[in-house]
């Protein structure tokens, strides 16, 4: 895990170790044991590396790492089935000379060109310069697990990095995207899922996951290229649970296993959920016979409703765990917002962001490096509540036989929940769903009236943006269709750029065994009723493991994830006053209109966003 950025420009003059230096200096963070920086013999190509040391300490695997007289690479990420590649390699008459992925990496694509992206179980995003045919490839991970941001003018220069403020400290000019600064403000939305290649800032773009890059170095012309897909609409009905339960089994333990390799220190974040709980159990099982006790690290917060302490015991009391907990303050969000906002550096959905970025810290005080989580399970097996309408629509179209018994199981399983109601089957979505390809009309309708009669955005500025609404999809095919939509373009991409600034702030590196390519494409063959069945999200994942889970996780009702107690939180003066001088901005930016200066500013629970009062606060922050 690693921090990488580089210059690639048709004037020489524009590519130094001194400007590439400043792009590495300001990620260091991201790589506090080493740094690297290299211009190629021609002048035209930087690269620059911040190392965070996870497989092979020494200094052989120190990057830029240059191979075979022609390509030199820098790599951010794991390769974590890199012993398996290696051994086939070293069949095919390949040296090498270190103990690391990287090296790995750089044979396969000397091998493969890209199709070697095909072969990576892994999270990545690297550069690889061919020396030869003066070209760059560049490529990110299937699901978007690690960064990678672009400025690019057409025949001048292409700069890289692993976040955005190493353009800003190579000379990009720091502009906001009003485009996405009007959709955040309206909808809550931080992703444009028609370019996912958008961010909120004009002059920074993304490689989209799934996708690689070649630049010309001597037109400085690039092509893009998606390397990466899953067909969700195939379903396996031959398969029996019995034998998608062993496949599963099969398929996760392998994943956990391969990202237990490290020469540094591995454990576990542990929330109480089922995700993150089901990893420290398989953990357990894996090590079993050994010395050494997996670290946990989980947040709580003693009284507060939604606390998981109560599930985090369960699983403590069931595996031979060291825990560590901490309990994450408003004074503490107070204190470091700032520093939250900087590493973040585009707006976000609330405060139990700032948890998981306390779980890092308390990782990081305990020299634990490495951290497994669950993130990407509620994607691929339906775990949240909101799945159950696309779910009942499904059967409702295409499984009629089932579907009667299967919403009256989910009725009575659910009729006493009191943190996740019945949504799945309100009148709202059964309006929606009614409604059906006519809902994004009468949304727009919604939001015109709303504007109309609240007048909360400037008039200049919605009139000018109004026309560019993200249009989200309103009704899914299946439930794999809207797993689809969750995995690739909305709610797991948020996700995954929030645990990575959150871990690379305290230089800690996650990974993600339920982002294991072959799991996720095996999932996506099953049934709905293998997801959902009698009421229960991830079904087949409680029936394959209820052995290694506690009886009170593997069953739990209830969903939370990440809470903290942010409406408690947002009483706090200094919070308000920090979210009135975020309006200011706006205001003077003629974003909003003046008199949001004199609404009240109310506290609000962290799974809504009454009177916009945390959007304005995030929305203000990218003019500081």
């Amino acid at each position: 895990m690693c921090g990488i950025a580089g210059i690639i420009a048709l004037d020489k003059n524009e590519v130094s170790l001194e400007r590439v230096k400043k792009m590495t200096d300001v990620i260091a963070h991201r790589g506090p044991d080493g740094e690297g920086h290299w211009i190629s013999d021609n002048g035209q190509v930087a690269l620059g590396h911040r190392r965070l040391s996870i497989i092979d300490l020494s200094h052989a695997a120190d990057q830029p790492m240059h191979y075979a007289g022609r390509y030199s690479m820098v790599f951010n990420g794991e390769i974590y089935n890199y012993i398996e590649l290696k051994e086939t390699l070293v069949k095919q008459g390949y040296t090498f000379t270190t103990h690391s992925d990287t090296e790995v990496l750089l044979a396969l694509y000397h091998q493969h060109k890209e199709a070697c992206l095909q072969l990576l179980d892994g999270m990545f995003s690297f550069v690889i310069y061919d020396a030869k045919t003066n070209e760059i490839f560049a490529a990110r991970d299937r699901f978007g697990e690690k960064p990678f941001f672009y400025n690019y003018e057409k025949g001048k220069h292409f700069l890289f990095g692993s976040e955005m403020k190493c353009l800003w400290a190579a000379g990009v000019q720091k502009q906001v995207n009003e485009r996405m600064l009007f959709n955040y403000l309206e909808i809550g939305q931080l992703n444009n899922i028609n370019n996912q290649g958008e961010t909120f800032y004009k002059n920074c773009h993304r490689l989209p996951h799934s996708h690689y890059l070649k630049l010309d170095c001597s037109t400085c012309s690039f092509s893009m290229h998606r390397y990466y897909d899953i067909d969700w609409k195939y379903t396996d009905h031959a398969i029996t649970q019995k034998q998608a339960s062993e496949k599963l089994k099969d398929l996760f333990y392998d994943s956990v296993n391969k990202r237990l390799r490290s020469d540094v220190p591995v454990g576990s974040s542990l929330s109480g959920g089922l995700d993150s709980s089901l990893v420290v159990a398989v953990i357990d099982e894996l090590k079993k016979g050994s010395q050494q006790k997996q670290a946990t690290f989980s947040a709580v917060f003693p009284g507060f409703l939604k606390d998981e302490r109560k599930y985090i015991d369960y699983v403590i009391a069931k595996t031979n765990v060291q825990p560590h907990f901490v309990t994450p303050t408003d004074d503490g969000l107070i204190k470091n917002i700032d520093k939250l906002s900087w590493h973040q550096e585009e707006p976000y959905g609330s405060a139990s962001i700032y948890v998981q970025y306390c779980v890092m810290e308390l990782a990081k005080n305990n020299s634990v490096t490495v951290l497994l989580d669950g993130q990407g399970a509620d994607e691929i097996l339906a775990g949240y509540h909101t799945y159950y309408q696309p779910y009942f629509d499904d059967l409702k179209k295409n499984y009629k036989h089932s579907y009667t018994q299967q919403m009256n199981a989910y009725k009575n399983l659910h009729a006493g929940n009191v943190i996740n109601k019945q949504e799945g089957v309100s009148v709202k979505s059964m309006a929606k769903s009614i409604a059906g390809p006519y809902i994004n009309n009468l949304r727009k309708f919604y939001r015109q009236y709303q504007q109309i009669k609240n007048a909360s955005l400037h008039p200049d500025f919605y009139q000018h943006y109004k026309k560019e609404r993200i249009i989200l999809p309103s009704n899914f095919q299946s439930l794999n269709h809207a797993l689809y939509h969750s995995l690739f373009n909305i709610s797991l991409q948020d996700l995954l750029r929030y645990a990575d600034r959150n871990s690379m702030a305290h230089s800690r590196e996650v990974r993600l065994p339920f982002l294991n390519h072959e799991l996720v494409q095996f999932l996506f063959t099953l049934p709905p009723q293998m997801k959902i069945n009698n009421g229960w999200t991830k079904w087949l994942m409680r029936e394959t493991f209820t052995n290694e889970l506690p009886t009170e996780i593997a069953w739990r009702k209830d969903k939370i994830g990440y809470e903290p107690p942010q409406q408690s939180w947002m009483e706090r003066k200094e919070l308000k006053e920090k979210i009135h001088e975020a309006k200011k901005k706006l205001v003077k930016n003629k974003i909003i209109n003046p008199a949001e200066l004199d609404k009240e500013i109310k506290a609000e629970p962290s799974t809504k966003n009454i009177n916009n009062s945390w959007r304005y606060w995030m929305a203000g922050e990218m003019f500081t």
